[in-house]
Formats: structure tokens, sequence, C-alpha cells
């Protein structure tokens, strides 16, 4: 038995779309392992942000930073009061 496809010939058209068609799926498959690659390369890069963030927290955890001893805030001066009299031996 012979198929389908050997007893009808073939246009020039429907041989180009199939063509086409035949690289569509090539680049689709090409395109998908190419958002694979990304999609393991970004979790790869993330679990190794997260080993170096956890390995800083348990760090930070055993050694804490020394706390300082809060510094007090200074007085406010305390501004002279010139009286009359005071006023106009410094205006002479």
């Amino acid at each position: 038995m012979t198929s389908k496809s050997q007893t009808k010939p073939r246009t020039p058209e429907q041989l180009a779309r199939l063509e086409k068609q035949r690289l569509a799926k090539i680049e689709g498959e090409i395109a998908l392992a190419e958002v694979g690659k990304e999609y393991v390369d970004v979790r790869k890069n993330m679990d190794r942000l997260k080993a170096l963030r956890l390995a800083k927290e348990a760090e930070e955890a055993a050694n804490p930073p020394p706390v300082e001893p809060k510094k007090k805030k200074a007085a406010p001066k305390k501004l002279a009061v010139v009286t009359a009299r005071e006023s106009e031996a410094v205006g002479e």
C-alpha cells in the first residue's frame, strides 16, 4: 500500500508551506530549549544568593556586632539675656 502523500503530487506552494512548518517546528524547539536553560541558570543564581544570605545571617547571629552606648544629647545653650543697662554700655 502507498501513503496519501505519495499518491498525490505536491504543488510548489504546498511544499513551501510544509518547509515553513518544518522550520517553525525546529525554531520552536530551539526557543523552548533556550528558555529552559535560562530558567535553570536563574534558579542556580537564586540558590547561590540564598546560600550567601543564609551564611551571612548565620555569621551575624553567631557574632553580633558590638552595641555602642547611645550618646547623650548636649544640653541646649542658654542665650544671654541682655538688660537695658548692659545694652547701653555695649552701644557706647
